[in-house]
């Protein structure tokens, strides 16, 4: 079972619509800088639930899952 944690993300608004995250920062502070974001599309965390947009992301070479359910990001946490 997975639990959505949510985090602070920096991004890029751009005025197409389109939005980029580059930095994540979890509750205790630490910041990750995503190398690439790997494909952005509408999709469902079939994990921890809720929908938005799924970004796939590499961040340190490990590829994740980074969600923005409007207002809010989040990642799929272990419970």
């Amino acid at each position: 079972m997975r639990k959505k944690m949510f985090v602070e993300v920096a991004a890029n608004f751009y005025t197409n619509g389109v939005i980029i995250p580059f930095l994540i920062k979890w509750k205790d502070g630490t910041v990750y800088e995503i190398d690439r974001v790997l494909e952005m599309r509408k999709a469902a965390s079939l994990k921890a639930g809720g929908v938005g947009t799924r970004y796939t992301i590499r961040v340190k070479g490990s590829i994740t899952y980074l969600f923005y359910e409007e207002p809010k990001w989040f990642v799929e946490a272990k419970v």
